[in-house]
């Protein structure tokens, strides 16, 4: 993933969450999605005010919410190695569910989850394809 113009070992995009709670947020991510915190900035209230979550080979930056910057809600596509124990640790975490996990006609096992910040996580494990692409 070098190159000039990204961090080293950064995607070129990086989704932007903001959220009331984040601190909540960060610990929904490293449970659920074994999330690792690579940075964390705090202010003088001890808002934060910019954290990087490596999940997988994704990157997401999350912040606290404020006046200039209100609450977003998301919505993630996260291909993970076990779909139904991630979505088991949503459920856990607070999440509530939109669909249980199945298996898709398009080579996935997926199912979505709201979590308690207002995003939507659909989780998949990608099980077909001999191109590993969609329709194979």
């Amino acid at each position: 993933m070098g190159n000039e113009w990204t961090p080293q070992g950064y995607p070129s995009v990086v989704p932007t969450m903001r959220a009331e709670q984040v601190d909540r947020l960060l610990v929904f991510m490293q449970t659920v999605f074994d999330g690792e915190i690579l940075q964390r900035a705090v202010d003088a209230n001890e808002k934060i005010t910019h954290a990087e979550v490596r999940i997988g080979h994704g990157m997401i930056e999350v912040s606290d919410a404020n006046a200039a910057w209100p609450a977003n809600e998301t919505s993630l596509h996260v291909f993970v190695p076990n779909v139904d124990e991630c979505f088991r640790r949503a459920l856990e975490e607070g999440a509530v569910p939109l669909y249980e996990p199945a298996d898709m006609p398009y080579g996935e096992r997926s199912g979505g989850v709201r979590d308690p910040f207002g995003n939507s996580w659909f989780i998949a494990t990608f099980r077909r394809g001999a191109g590993r692409g969609y329709y194979d």
